[in-house]
């Protein structure tokens, strides 16, 4: 991960970035396959994206949340972000990181910094989900300790199929074993 700094989102130009890494990765997704596009479609049509993109900065707030930025010399280069889904469980989101971050260890980075601050934060539990497709990503998240789950909320049929669904304990016996 060589020259790659991960840090929390505090500046508007931060912010700013992180917004343009989570279009790209809509992009992504978009392109990827029919599924991922059925995906994109279902869950993150261009209004409803347009919208939380306005509001990243409210859903994934300090105290219970966070947004993070990994750059390379001022350039960015991927982004994660956290939010709380109850008082004890949150839930990682949009971890994505550019072609020329691939291979880097920056993902793994912005997961474990982001499961770092859940923990600090004091919820006992992170959950995140993924394509099926993305076989990358779910090595990384077994590799992070993740275990594989069903839907932590409601779901379309065709997105069970096609989505991975993963939890991390961050207290008690199974926490202490990672």
């Amino acid at each position: 991960m060589s020259g790659i700094d991960i840090r929390p989102v505090t500046t508007a130009a931060d912010l700013a970035a992180v917004v343009d890494l989570c279009w790209a990765y809509r992009d992504f997704l978009y392109t990827f396959a029919p599924t991922e596009r059925r995906i994109v479609e279902t869950f993150y049509p261009q209004d409803k994206y347009s919208v939380l993109m306005d509001r990243l900065a409210e859903e994934h707030a300090r105290p219970r949340g966070i947004i993070l930025l990994a750059e390379r010399d001022g350039i960015p280069l991927g982004c994660g972000m956290s939010h709380a889904l109850s008082d004890t469980e949150s839930e990682i989101k949009r971890v994505f990181v550019t072609d020329a971050a691939r291979g880097t260890g920056a993902g793994r980075a912005i997961c474990q910094r982001l499961i770092d601050q859940a923990r600090e934060d004091g919820f006992e539990k992170v959950y995140l989900d993924t394509s099926i497709a993305f076989a990358p990503a779910r090595a990384l998240y077994a590799a992070l300790g993740f275990v594989e789950r069903g839907p932590y909320q409601p779901m379309p049929d065709f997105a069970r199929k096609a989505i991975c669904f993963y939890e991390l304990p961050l207290t008690g016996a199974a926490a202490l074993s990672r």
